[in-house]
């Protein structure tokens, strides 16, 4: 199995101690804890007030602040502190904010995992166990009755779809100033963006090169979320919907020709199986000139070890939510899949952004 360096030396062999491990195993058990407490120590503004301060604030004053109950206080600064995210002057007792507790508040990254993983997640992990046994997305159920998330998108709570929004557009957006040089290093004047969500890319395209014409292929209620979103934007009249639900394997590609194919943060939304028949069917509107784009966040191409964590966690939310049967894949079996669509791999770029790769493919 492919690994980078830095994740071939973290996950290997054994590098914590028995009484490390023993912790962090506890640290697991309670974990759901572990998780609301943090959430909240931001939400009431206890983090904010503690990395403000210059000497630290006592139980008093941040009760005194947050109009919180001192039980309220006491419950999640003890908390907290066994967590790691505060820190106590036992002489002063006066707390105040860890690196841990700073990069919790301040991370952007961290702040937009916080809120997908409460608004979107959190209720649907609890049917994870059932979702493993049947295979289809049961803890989808009390948002919707749809097969899949993309289905419902546009009818999901509105705080529920601006976390899902902002968590995708946050990895992508990363991505893009280094994907849009990639792919218009040659000669691009049409482009299929394939499950181009709300048209983000396709409007970076259209701004980037003032020739180029883009068609996002894509389910009808995401196109109609795409023209609301786009239609005051410049470059928008080049910019064109496909309508299909690529999950049918009747469904064909256009047959207009096309000198680049996107797919970003997208094959991640399907089985092995439904890549393959995806890829099949974009190589048959393939010429020796057309090349395919595959942008992922492939776990084991990741530079630190925390990305790769969250990418592996985030594959649950594929199993619990969205449909069932995909996650975020290892970068060996995207490339077993495209030759076996009758591709082959011409380059792969990686670290652009948030631990982006693309995978440029070619005909055989």
């Amino acid at each position: 199995m492919n690994l980078s360096p830095t994740l071939e030396k973290a996950y290997t062999n054994e590098h914590v101690s028995a009484r490390h491990a023993q912790w962090f195993a506890e640290f697991i058990a309670f974990g759901p804890i572990v998780f609301q407490v943090s959430r909240l120590m931001i939400k009431f503004g206890i983090l904010d007030l503690l990395r403000d301060s210059n000497d630290g604030m006592t139980i008093s004053e941040i009760t005194e602040k947050t109009q919180l109950s001192e039980y309220a206080v006491k419950v999640l600064l003890e908390s907290s502190l066994t967590i790691g995210t505060i820190l106590l002057n036992k002489d002063t007792e006066r707390f105040s904010l860890s690196k841990t507790g700073w990069f919790l508040l301040t991370d952007r990254a961290t702040r937009i995992n916080i809120d997908f993983n409460q608004d979107v997640n959190y209720e649907g992990w609890f049917h994870l166990e059932e979702t493993l046994i049947k295979g289809r997305p049961i803890g989808l159920k009390h948002f919707g009755d749809w097969d899949t998330i993309y289905e419902g998108l546009s009818q999901l709570p509105d705080n529920v779809q601006k976390s899902w929004l902002a968590f995708d557009h946050f990895y992508s957006d990363e991505a893009f100033d280094a994907a849009l040089k990639i792919v218009f290093n040659q000669p691009t004047r049409t482009l299929l963006d394939v499950g181009g969500n709300t048209g983000r890319w396709a409007l970076r395209c259209v701004a980037y090169n003032k020739e180029v014409k883009v068609t996002i292929m894509d389910l009808p209620q995401q196109l109609k979320m795409m023209k609301e979103q786009i239609k005051e934007e410049k470059g928008a009249e080049r910019i064109d919907g496909y309508s299909v639900n690529l999950l049918d394997p009747k469904t064909s590609f256009p047959d207009e020709p096309y000198d680049a194919i996107w797919m970003s943060q997208f094959l991640d939304c399907f089985s092995e199986d439904e890549i393959y028949s995806i890829l099949s069917r974009a190589v048959k509107k393939m010429d020796e000139n057309t090349r395919l784009y595959i942008m992922e966040t492939f776990w084991d191409r990741q530079k630190y070890e925390a990305a790769a964590f969250c990418l592996t966690q985030i594959s649950l939310y594929f199993t619990a939510l969205a449909n069932g049967n995909s996650k975020m894949y290892h970068s060996e079996a995207m490339q077993r899949l495209i030759e076996k669509a009758g591709l082959k791999i011409e380059t792969i770029h990686d670290s652009l952004g948030q631990g982006h790769s693309i995978m440029i493919c070619k005909l055989k």
